[in-house]
């Protein structure tokens, strides 16, 4: 891999301005393809592996539209395959990416794998599409030859055999199909791995929390306690089913953009301590307990849920993933605190999202959000959240204003209350990030009990609608009165009797 722009390989170049939520925006009259800019800055983003991990670079590449098609242009303008041999140049794109996702999605960012190889290499093989063929055979010849199987492996003459004819109507030359096989026997085709994981397996099979950034003052640890936890909606807004929406207690342990989840172990076997009787500060875990998934709380929104009536103390959280929880914390004053101080690390570390993929059907797509913490002051971060939330300010605005046509599409209308709701939510977001990063910045204070202290608590609850009159001559409506139960009549209840013939009781 080398630098970007290699002269074997030139495109045109040219930003087009592009929605703040990623919507396109049509060029004023001719010029370059809207968001040719945006392509080559998010793929510049992708291959220095910023605010994205490896396992997530393939998914902004897959996508059957112009825009990641762009992207996955500019991505491979970064990799040099000049002089290479195609397996050769193959190990160094799989070291770059996890190649992830269906099969004709994986056939597709090796498609333009191939282009890329085919114009540094222009007189090795007569087309782009006799590149991608050899590829996608090398990929399964890897598969046969190392995967988990107790058939016989394919043999060189078949490998050969089964490639005629594949070089645009002609065969490829059979000692360059031999030495492709002798190198895939010999040595495996590598895929990336996650770093986390690799970490892991490194340090016996123990996870290791990640780096995090301090915050001014040498925070790393924001708060612990103890939490219930009840799941709501697990990723992208799907509803847990009923058997797992259970109350569990854990011992909570904020860390860095983490919310780590420690198993509660009670005195006895399989009895569990409420988080209504907490242990004492710092407390670990008791011997046998264990630890869950953690919850990255990176773009979260934690406030109170008035609307659950069943537990006190409870608060709501969403992460970016669209995954909804609710919180049981032992005291009210614990449970504001939570919510300070996990809108806190939200809006300290929350970097600036990704611009959506932009296709040819007018669907909504929400951006993507980046899970690497954002390395800026807190002063930057507030003015980064101001000019996102004036911009999602004006896009609500705009939405609000052009109501779809046609009002008999029930897809349109679905479409229209999709983007509105996404973008309430957004508002609301970053008008918290903001109050939390100004109350944080002008308190003055270096610690965190002493701003939550200068702070007041969480944020105002999510204004509800309420019924209104037309007309403000009306007098309101008079509250319902208290309902009375009337006993029916014998006469008048519905019954079924069923009538059996005397011949045949004595069958009952």
């Amino acid at each position: 891999m080398g630098g970007a722009g290699p002269p074997c390989s030139p495109h045109p170049s040219g930003a087009q301005p592009r929605s703040p939520l990623g919507g396109p925006v049509e060029p004023p009259g001719g010029g370059s393809h809207p968001g040719r800019g945006e392509a080559q800055r998010l793929a510049s983003r992708l291959f220095h592996l910023e605010g994205v991990r490896k396992s997530q670079v393939a998914s902004f590449l897959r996508k059957n539209n112009d825009f990641s098609a762009m992207v996955a242009q500019e991505y491979l303008e970064f990799f040099q395959f000049q002089g290479q041999m195609l397996d050769q140049a193959l190990r160094s794109f799989l070291q770059a990416l996890v190649l992830s996702g269906e099969t004709q999605e994986r056939e597709r960012v090796l498609g333009h794998f191939s282009r890329r190889f085919h114009r540094c290499n222009p007189g090795a093989f007569p087309s782009p599409d006799s590149v991608h063929s050899l590829t996608c055979a090398l990929m399964l010849l890897n598969t046969d030859l190392h995967g988990q199987h107790l058939r016989r492996a394919m043999t060189s003459s078949e490998f050969v055999s089964n490639l005629s004819g594949m070089n645009d109507g002609q065969d490829f030359p059979r000692e360059q199909l031999k030495a492709l096989y002798g190198s895939i026997r010999s040595k495996k085709l590598e895929w990336a791995t996650e770093e986390e994981e690799e970490e892991e397996e490194a340090r016996g099979g123990k996870k290791i929390l990640p780096q995090i950034p301090e915050l001014p003052g040498g925070a790393v640890t924001f708060r612990r306690g103890w939490l219930a936890r009840k799941v709501l909606a697990e990723a992208d807004g799907k509803k847990t089913p009923w058997g797992r929406r259970g109350w569990k207690p854990f011992q909570a342990v904020l860390r860095g953009t983490f919310l780590f989840f420690l198993k509660a172990g009670g005195g006895a076997r399989g009895v569990s301590r409420r988080p209504s009787e907490p242990g004492p500060p710092g407390a670990p875990p008791e011997e046998g307990g264990g630890a869950e998934e953690p919850l990255g709380v990176h773009h979260a929104l934690a406030e109170r849920a008035p609307k659950y009536t069943k537990r006190p103390n409870v608060f709501r959280l969403q992460t970016a993933e669209r995954r909804l929880f609710l919180f049981q914390a032992p005291t009210p004053e614990e449970m504001l605190s939570w919510i300070s101080r996990i809108n806190l690390v939200a809006a300290l570390f929350s970097s600036p999202p990704f611009p959506a993929a932009v296709g040819s059907q007018r669907r909504f797509v929400r951006p993507i959000l980046p899970t690497a913490p954002s390395r800026s002051p807190p002063e930057e971060q507030l003015r980064c959240h101001e000019q996102w939330l004036e911009r999602v300010g004006q896009e609500l605005l705009e939405h609000q204003r052009h109501l779809p046509e046609g009002w008999g599409r029930a897809r349109d209308l679905d479409e229209y209350r999709v983007k509105k709701e996404f973008l309430l939510e957004e508002r609301r977001r970053y008008e918290t990030y903001v109050q939390v990063l100004e109350t944080w910045l002008n308190s003055g204070a270096r610690d965190l009990e002493g701003w939550e202290a200068q702070a007041g608590g969480a944020p105002p609850d999510p204004p509800t609608l309420t019924k209104a009159h037309s007309s403000p001559s009306l007098a309101p409506e008079p509250p319902p009165g208290p309902t009375v139960r009337v006993r029916r009549n014998i006469s008048e209840r519905r019954t079924v009797r069923k009538i059996v013939p005397k011949r045949n009781k004595n069958l009952l």
